[in-house]
Order: structure tokens, then sequence, then C-alpha cells
């Protein structure tokens, strides 16, 4: 049986799931929940200073996008950090990291961009037996506006600035929590750890508006007539996580920086996915969200499962397997070939890959008298698009043509050698050079 226990950034928990900083972690009703379901630890809903509370709206709070089906691809948060009381808070989480000593437990921070704030926070956290802190640099709503959140992950000299304080200032692993509401996703990771940050996590929200009210013509959520712009969560966001969690561990300069991965995670595929991109954990919300929190048994089983059939024991074993695979676009073989594949037998007759390919692509997929669909060779680029469209899995597929067959598009023999992009005739400089 595959071994799921986790030890990041000296943090052991029963497994590498762990439940991100927000509403599900608010409080400890929720948190022992969490534990009793099965999740290996648990970031504390982000902690404030201890002075005048924080108030939330108490009116809507969320926004959303549904796919077709009404399945939620994504949240959009109006919420700030927590509510309560600092010292209620801090009485909870050392009443469940008592009762509950194998599972990790972090306590998310953020205070104004001061020293004294920073110092004055952290043994009253550490008094809890808190494994760990997390630096909330990304909230990018409400707590920005005050200087804080992503307004503090959006400078890279603050970032530092801060990191180097709390580990000053503390025993305790500090991982900070970088914001995807920036150009270059390597630049505030390389300050948190030139502050000395144990890890770093990603991503938070993602600055958005998901829809408006075209009766009140005012953003959704909406409050009393109006609407705020929020953060943006949920399986739509995976994609930029992934990539952005990837140029980070695929940058030479931090190839030994930690990676707890954030957003979109639902299923344990994708946890697995975040796994071998670089990500050490995996941190979850929007699924508890929306699927309560016994989706993470799911999650358990099925990233057992899997690495009992790749033979993997351990999970350190697959942390940054894609990374060596992982490129940039100029250094793919372009001398590649793949043609698009027809199962008849499966094929359902839609026609949605032939109108696709045929209005939008390069008109190779032909329709007979009957209805019957087929690719032409001698027009198929390999886009894939009609993979992408088709409603019936495996219906379409990719076949590689073998080196030595000539390719009936180009009538050029395939080659099996990697191309050279510096000289390739799709190169325009190259071209230009020419």
């Amino acid at each position: 049986m595959a071994n799921l226990n986790s030890k990041f950034v000296g943090i052991k928990s029963p497994n590498p799931f762990w439940l991100a900083s927000a509403p599900p972690t608010d409080k400890e009703y929720n948190v022992r929940r969490a534990y009793e379901a099965g999740w290996g630890g648990v970031v504390w809903k982000t902690l404030g200073e201890a002075g005048p509370p924080v108030v939330n709206v108490n009116g809507p709070r969320y926004g959303a996008i549904w796919g077709a089906d009404r399945r939620l691809l994504g949240l959009n948060n109006i919420e700030l950090i927590t509510d309560r009381p600092l010292e209620v808070n801090l009485r909870e989480m050392k009443a469940v990291k008592r009762d509950y000593p194998d599972r990790a437990l972090v306590a998310s921070l953020m205070v104004p961009c001061e020293e004294q704030a920073w110092k004055a926070i952290l043994p009253l956290v550490e008094d809890t037996g808190a494994d760990g802190v997390e630096l909330n640099f990304g909230c990018p709503h409400g707590m920005s506006e005050r200087g804080m959140g992503s307004a503090v992950g959006q400078v890279p000299e603050y970032i530092e600035m801060v990191t180097r304080w709390v580990k000053q200032n503390t025993r305790m692993p500090c991982i900070v929590k970088l914001t995807p509401n920036i150009t270059d996703i390597r630049k505030p990771a390389e300050a948190a750890m030139k502050g000395g940050a144990d890890a770093v996590s990603l991503i938070n929200t993602i600055n958005s508006i998901t829809s408006v009210d075209l009766d009140l013509f005012a953003p959704q959520p909406t409050i009393d007539g109006k609407g705020a712009h929020g953060g943006y969560c949920g399986p739509a966001v995976k994609p930029i996580a992934l990539n952005m969690v990837a140029e980070i561990a695929r940058d030479p300069s931090m190839a030994h920086l930690p990676i707890s991965g954030i957003g979109g995670i639902t299923t344990w595929k994708d946890a697995a996915e975040f796994m071998v991109m670089g990500a050490g954990n995996v941190q979850v919300c929007t699924a508890a969200m929306t699927y309560g929190f016994k989706v993470v048994q799911e999650m358990i089983s099925g990233l057992g499962q899997w690495m009992d059939e790749k033979e993997i024991s351990d999970i350190s074993e697959i942390v940054g397997r894609a990374i060596p695979n992982t490129t940039n676009w100029q250094n793919l073989n372009l001398n590649y070939v793949s043609k698009a594949k027809i199962n008849n037998d499966l094929c359902i007759n839609c026609g949605r890959c032939y109108a696709a390919c045929e209005d939008t692509s390069h008109q190779a997929i032909l329709m007979s008298e009957d209805r019957v669909f087929s690719v032409d060779d001698s027009e198929c680029v390999a886009c894939n698009l009609c993979i992408n469209v088709c409603p019936v899995e495996n219906c379409i597929t990719m076949e590689p043509m073998a080196a030595g067959t000539t390719d009936p598009r180009t009538g050029k023999v395939v080659s099996g050698k990697h191309g050279d992009w510096t000289t390739h005739p799709n190169n325009p400089m190259a071209t230009a050079a020419e």
C-alpha cells in the first residue's frame, strides 16, 4: 500500500491534503469535523491583530460561475479575514491541537506591514502549539485596500522584509502565500526565499467580478444595490495555478523551495497533477465548500490507488516528476507528427467535430452523405480541437506517425529527431535571416 504520510517543511500529517485558509477553517467546530473526516491538516482562517474588529458584510458574500449542468466552476468571494476575536481563535486553536496532535495545524496571519505588529502576534500563535504560520500576502479585496493582503504580495521588497521579520521572531516554519495578481510569479517567490521563507503556497484568489445583475446594474454579489471585486477560486482557476506552481518549481534558483499547491483542486487527480508539477502537498477550499468535508476520503483513496498502480510507494517519489518534461515552446520537437482518428464504433454522429473543424480550423474532417465522419490526413494539423469538442471520451484520438513515413499534408518524411527551432522554417526570425 502506498504511504501517504506527509512531511512538509517539517510539519507532519497523515496525508498531504490540507484545508486552505478560508471560511471552512474559521472555527473549532469546523476544524474538528474536518479532522474527523480525514483531512491531514488545516490552515486556520486568517487571523488579524487584536484591536478594532473586522466587520464582514451581512449580505451575499459569494458570486458564482456554473457549467451547463450547474456544476460549480468558480466562486468569487468578498469575505474578509476572520471577524471573530483573536483571543477566541487562539483558544480554539490550542484546544484543537491538543486533541489532534497528529494533524497539521497552521495559522494564517495578516497584520499591518509594521514589524511590531508581527512581533506581537507571533508569540500568541506559538502558544497555541500551532505547527507553523502562513503569511497571507494574497487576498485581493477588502484587506488590500488597507495596505495588506495582495497590496504586500505585489511588492517583492515588502514580501522579503515581512518574511524576514517573521523568521527573526518565531521558531515556527514560515510559509508565504502568494498572490496570482502579478505578472511574474517567480519574483514574489524569490523575495520570500530571500527573506528566509521555509516554503511558499499558491495560488491565492484571483481578482475578479464574476457577473453583473442586469436589473440592478451592479456586480454580484450585490449588497444594497452595489457590488465589489472579490477573490476568484474553484476548478476554473486550476490551469492558472498549475502553471504558476510549475514556473517556480522549474526555476533552477528555486529548485529546492517547497511548494504547497492551491487552486481548484477537486479530485485526487487534481492533487496528483499539482504534486508531479512540484507541490509537496496541496490545500483545498472550494471542493470542501461544494461537497462537504468527506470529499477528502475520495482524494485519499484515489491517490493511494493510483500510486499502487504505478508501484510508487511514497508521495515524496511523485513530487516534481513532471518538471523535467515541462519546457518552453521553442524546445518542443517540431518533427513530431500526429493525426486525428475517429472511432466510428463510438461515434454518436453529433457532428460537433465536423462543425468545429470546418468553421474554425483546417477543414480536415469529412462528412459522408449518411453522416459518417472521417479525417483527411492531408489537411489535419493535429490541433486536437475535435477531441476537445467531442462529447464521447476516446472517440477521437491522436495517432503519432512513425518516423520514416511521409506526412500527406506536407509531403515531407517524418523524422524522429528533435527539430532545431533556430533554423526551422516556421520560425519567422530564421526566415527573416534567410
